[in-house]
């Protein structure tokens, strides 16, 4: 005879509930757009402060590999968030944490930059409207190619003055946005 044993195997399902999150598209990529461009351009603008620094050999000042960092730090969250994107995965608490850490970074450089473009004695606005602007040279001489580089120095920091400004509100936006998403507004 034989026997046969049979047995019933309880299963048990669970199911995992997948919230989905609404992002606004428009804004989303607006931001998105934004933050590249501005985190770019000032990752190049100290990259190439820190070059001019290195070939006149003179020392760096700590905040350009300073800002070199956090630009670095932003693009790589930012390339993270696209790829989440991609994914359908991004979570607003992801994004809430991320532009938290960018925006204090962001907060803490915009104020040493201001301070240095700005301050009370020796400033970089100061020194450009001395030494810069109230100097112009024209015509084909090295005088005129100096001055214009000079010149182009100090636009340079009134320009990453301005994306860092633009990218603290931005990145405070975005915190914003994220907790209206992670709330269903």
């Amino acid at each position: 005879m034989v026997s046969s044993d049979t047995t019933v195997s309880d299963e048990i399902m669970i199911r995992r509930a997948k919230t989905r999150y609404h992002w606004p598209e428009v804004q989303l990529n607006f931001w998105l757009l934004i933050m590249i461009v501005g985190t770019a351009t000032i990752l190049g603008i100290f990259a190439n402060f820190m070059a001019v620094q290195t070939q006149l050999q003179v020392g760096t000042p700590w905040y350009f590999p300073y800002w070199v960092t956090v630009a670095a730090i932003t693009l790589v969250f930012i390339l993270t968030m696209l790829w989440l994107i991609n994914q359908r995965q991004l979570l607003p608490g992801i994004v809430m944490m991320g532009s938290f850490i960018c925006f204090v970074l962001w907060m803490v450089g915009l104020v040493v930059i201001s301070l240095q473009l700005w301050g009370p004695s020796g400033s970089v606005n100061g020194d450009c409207n001395i030494y810069v602007i109230s100097e112009q040279s024209k015509g084909a001489s090295i005088e005129t190619l100096a001055w214009l580089e000079q010149r182009s120095i100090c636009q340079c920091w009134t320009a990453v003055w301005a994306f860092q400004l633009v990218g603290c509100i931005f990145l405070l936006w975005m915190m914003i946005m994220a907790y209206q998403v992670y709330t269903g507004q």
